[in-house]
C-alpha cells in the first residue's frame, strides 16, 4: 500500500519525497481534482495525503470522494503554517466514525 501526496508547498513535497512518498505540487482546484483522480486510478495507493490549504480549496470534491469511497483513506495534513485547530480534527473523526468526542 502506497501513499500519495497532493501539496501546494514545495517544502512539504520535498520532505515527503525524501521519505519515499510520491506526489504532486498543485495550486488550483482543477489541479487538485486531477491529482486526486490520478491517485484514485492507481489501485496500489491506500492513503492520499492532502494539505489543509488544498483541502479547503477543493473541499466539496474531497468530501464527496471521502464519503463515497472506503479506500483510499484521505488524510489532511498541516502545512508549514501549522494545523488549524484540534476541533477540526475532532469534527473529522466525528464525521468519519459517527461518534462525538
Amino acid at each position: 500500500m502506497k501513499m500519495f501526496l497532493v501539496s501546494d508547498n514545495n517544502d512539504t513535497y520535498t520532505g515527503m519525497k525524501l521519505a519515499g512518498v510520491d506526489g504532486v505540487v498543485v495550486h488550483t482546484e482543477e489541479e487538485v481534482i486531477n491529482a486526486v483522480e490520478k491517485a484514485l486510478s492507481d489501485k496500489s495507493v491506500g492513503i492520499i495525503l492532502i494539505t489543509e490549504k488544498l483541502r479547503a480549496l477543493a473541499g466539496d470534491y474531497i468530501s464527496k470522494k471521502m464519503n463515497a469511497l472506503s479506500e483510499p483513506l484521505f488524510l489532511e495534513i498541516p502545512d508549514r503554517h501549522g494545523m488549524r485547530s484540534e476541533s477540526s480534527m475532532n469534527d473529522f473523526i466525528s464525521t468519519s466514525i459517527g461518534l462525538k468526542l
